[in-house]
């Protein structure tokens, strides 16, 4: 499948935030006009590719969660989902160009699926054979939306869409949110940040605490709740804690 490189993609824009190569001039460009604006991003997009992990640790190692389905996955590149679990994972994307590489970068490893879906779409995204046939809905399954909320505007409904995953997977399982804020930045920054990714190919909607944590609306948080990315369940290593945003992790009830 061709790749457009004319336009910036925000998952590869990411990628070049967490040090790798599946980029292109004009992501780097772009991410680099970030960069100008919030020097940090590197370090928070490291700190939430760590919480993601934590997440998948904890999921695996005390709640028994064997699946995972990440949702607006990007690229599985940089220390992603089955690399830190021996479960199954399906990655799920909306871009083509993303799903096809995303299927090169994992080709031959049977634990894991990629699917060209669309989370604006939950009932088609649990149908798609790449989905159906790699889960088993009827066992829990952790559905991940890490950094990808912010891309879904208040007219989609992030909240609706959330509880029609959550009505189709069986009790037990959970869901793992990592969320871009702007508590605490001021107004001139916020708006060169959002102009930056209207020139990709999603803008960005970045949320208060509060509409964060109506996204967990049927699922009970696990401790320590909705908190800065940094401060979920902080491993013994510690290192740099940059958080730009929440995350949390729940439970369906």
């Amino acid at each position: 499948m061709p790749i457009d490189a004319t336009v910036p993609n925000v998952a590869r824009m990411y990628d070049y935030y967490l040090g790798g190569y599946h980029n292109f001039a004009t992501d780097r460009e772009a991410a680099e006009k970030i960069l100008a604006i919030f020097p940090d991003t590197p370090a928070a997009a490291r700190t939430n590719r760590r919480f993601m992990q934590r997440a998948v640790a904890y999921l695996g190692r005390e709640a028994g969660v064997r699946q995972f389905l990440d949702i607006g996955a990007g690229l599985p590149t940089q220390g992603n989902v089955h690399e830190h679990t021996d479960g199954r994972v399906v990655y799920v994307d909306n871009d083509p160009v993303a799903v096809a590489q995303a299927r090169a970068l994992v080709e031959g490893d049977e634990r894991v699926s990629v699917a060209l879906a669309d989370l604006r779409e939950p009932e088609a995204l649990l149908a798609d054979p790449h989905v159906r046939d790699h889960l088993d809905l009827a066992e829990p399954v952790a559905i991940l939306l890490v950094s990808i909320l912010h891309f879904v505007p208040d007219e989609t409904d992030p909240w609706g869409l959330i509880a029609r995953l959550r009505d189709a997977t069986a009790p037990g399982s959970h869901l793992v949110v990592s969320h871009l804020t702007l508590d605490g930045v001021g107004e001139a920054p916020a708006q060169e940040g959002r102009q930056v990714y209207r020139q990709a190919n999603a803008p960005i909607v970045p949320r208060t605490r509060a509409g964060i944590e109506r996204l967990f609306t049927g699922y009970d948080l696990v401790d320590p709740g909705l908190v800065w990315i940094g401060r979920w369940r902080p491993d013994a290593a510690g290192g740099e804690q940059v958080s730009h945003g929440y995350g949390g992790v729940g439970v369906k009830r």
